[in-house]
């Protein structure tokens, strides 16, 4: 199977280095630099520094070559460059080849998944998203994790388990791709909140009651968004959140914590390499609850810090003087 990654940033190159080790797999990257580092020191140290990659995995910074030779076709940009990526290299694909995403964000403007992207660019292929606790690190690391596949076509979905199960790396499929990729993106905002925690030194107690009650505000909106409530309890809602919240490695977690501790988001994101999700997020979560009259207070909450409105101590102690109601309610 021939494999194209569009995408060198960690988790890209992360996958591209999973799967090249049973299938013939190649890694766009827009940076020259970075093709050839992998290609002569099989090393990305923009992205994954101290990690050798496989001598097999071979990159181009060529767009159309990438696509072309395709037989899968998986996206690992961020969300808001995904649709042009996608755009610059759909003359090149090949028909009906299964596109997956690997991007975690909804787009800003048109609130669309990264599948309905695909769909829209690339009628006809089928769509898929490979999302969950996926630590970039850790998985290169040979660490063991659980991920999944979700695209509603079965036979698809068990060819993609098959080029993505590798060592310790356990794939899952499911058909509730809109719950998927809902957890995978609504995750990002909820690790704000839960950086921001941490950041202002409020405890534990206080941030495992913002990451469960930004569960059941993903889980609130997903289901109002027509996925399975289901969803939101396995790997793509509460294992990605987790992983998002808790992890240091997390850039989303990384953004509240400097928030937390006073800094402006400019200049925390100024410094940045990778692109945390959550930012950018933030404000369609609150633009789809307001669709759907859903409250969603920690959301909102979030993008009032986002835009410079409150503070992130503000942000607490307003949670913590919010009336209590039922627990299936919101906060």
């Amino acid at each position: 199977m021939r494999v194209s990654v569009l995408g060198a940033g960690s988790w890209g190159t992360t996958v591209a280095a999973l799967v090249c080790k049973r299938h013939d797999t190649l890694v766009w990257t827009r940076d020259p630099g970075i093709a050839e580092e992998i290609n002569v020191r099989h090393r990305n140290q923009v992205y994954l520094p101290g990690f050798t990659l496989p001598a097999a995995l071979a990159a181009t910074d060529d767009l159309a070559t990438a696509a072309t030779r395709a037989q899968v076709l998986i996206i690992g940009v961020p969300s808001h460059a995904f649709r042009g990526v996608l755009h610059r290299a759909c003359a090149h694909v090949p028909p009906w080849i299964p596109v997956v995403s690997l991007a975690k964000g909804l787009e800003h403007g048109t609130d669309l998944r990264m599948t309905q992207i695909i769909e829209q660019v690339l009628p006809g292929h089928p769509a898929a998203a490979l999302t969950g606790p996926n630590l970039a690190r850790e998985i290169l690391a040979g660490k063991a994790a659980a991920t999944v596949i979700a695209t509603v076509n079965e036979t698809v979905a068990t060819m993609l388990q098959e080029i993505f199960q590798r060592g310790l790396l356990r794939v899952y499929t499911n058909g509730d791709v809109t719950g998927c990729e809902l957890g995978g993106a609504l995750k990002n905002v909820v690790a704000i909140a839960a950086g921001m925690a941490e950041g202002l030194g409020v405890g534990d107690n206080t941030r495992a009651a913002v990451i469960t009650r930004g569960l059941a505000e993903l889980t609130q909106l997903g289901v109002a968004m027509g996925s399975e409530a289901a969803t939101f309890a396995g790997l793509t809602g509460l294992g990605d959140l987790l992983a998002t919240c808790l992890s240091p490695h997390s850039r989303n977690r990384h953004v509240g914590e400097q928030l937390g501790k006073g800094r402006k988001l400019d200049d925390v994101l100024a410094e940045m390499i990778m692109t945390a999700e959550g930012v950018r997020t933030t404000p369609v979560a609150v633009g789809l609850g307001d669709r759907h009259a859903l409250e969603l207070p920690i959301c909102r909450t979030i993008h009032q810090v986002l835009t410079g409105e409150i503070t992130a101590r503000d942000a607490y102690a307003g949670l913590r003087h919010s009336p209590a109601g039922t627990e299936s309610g919101p906060w």
